[in-house]
């Protein structure tokens, strides 16, 4: 018997600074507990916070030709979740956990200086704030390594990802059912676009 059920990747981050456990990362393998839904399967790959290493990952996930891509990233400093629309090509000059930095700041040479998800994020937003779930609209998700995997993927994947910040503290039991939410809700966007 064929399995149908349609790949859904979600990725999280490795440690970095301060967070031996990177709060995305123990995200990333709660939703893979509680699962998306009938019908898809959520695979999880965790990336580590360098810029040559998470490329090696990336093309592991994008070779599997997953339905979408969902990175979860951690926002120090911030108590909500931001939903990113833009991945931006140029201007990493902030170093990695090995103390590095992408060849020319660049994350891929001759490519769009940004790139957008094929999911309408601030429509999504407007969605989720009216179903009571509190969310941030973005379109800068800063010059790290989140950035250059969301960049990354948006490029590979033909617009078939998105980048969730996550907070850095507060309660997983809480934040799983309610990234469960959002990205069910991101995934019928995506499917009623396509229809």
């Amino acid at each position: 018997m064929e399995d149908t059920r349609e790949v859904v990747v979600v990725t999280g981050f490795g440690s970095f600074r301060q967070y031996v456990v990177n709060p995305s990362w123990e995200a990333a393998k709660g939703l893979k507990m509680v699962g998306l839904g009938v019908g898809t399967e959520v695979y999880i790959k965790e990336i580590p916070v360098s810029y040559s290493k998470c490329q090696q990952v990336l093309d592991e996930i994008w070779q599997m030709t997953p339905k979408f891509v969902i990175h979860l990233g951690t926002a120090p400093g911030t108590k909500g979740i931001a939903l990113e629309q833009t991945g931006k090509n140029h201007g990493y000059k902030d170093r990695d956990v090995s103390g590095l930095y992408p060849v020319h700041h660049c994350c891929i040479k001759g490519g769009p200086e940004k790139l957008e998800s094929i999911i309408d994020m601030r429509r999504l937003s407007k969605q989720l704030k009216h179903m009571g779930s509190d969310v941030i609209y973005s379109r800068d998700a800063g010059r790290y390594p989140c950035d250059f995997v969301y960049y990354y993927s948006l490029y590979h994947g033909q617009g078939k990802a998105a980048l969730i910040h996550v907070p850095a503290s507060g309660s997983l039991s809480g934040l799983v059912p309610h990234l469960q939410t959002i990205i069910q809700t991101l995934l019928c966007q995506m499917d009623t676009a396509a229809a």
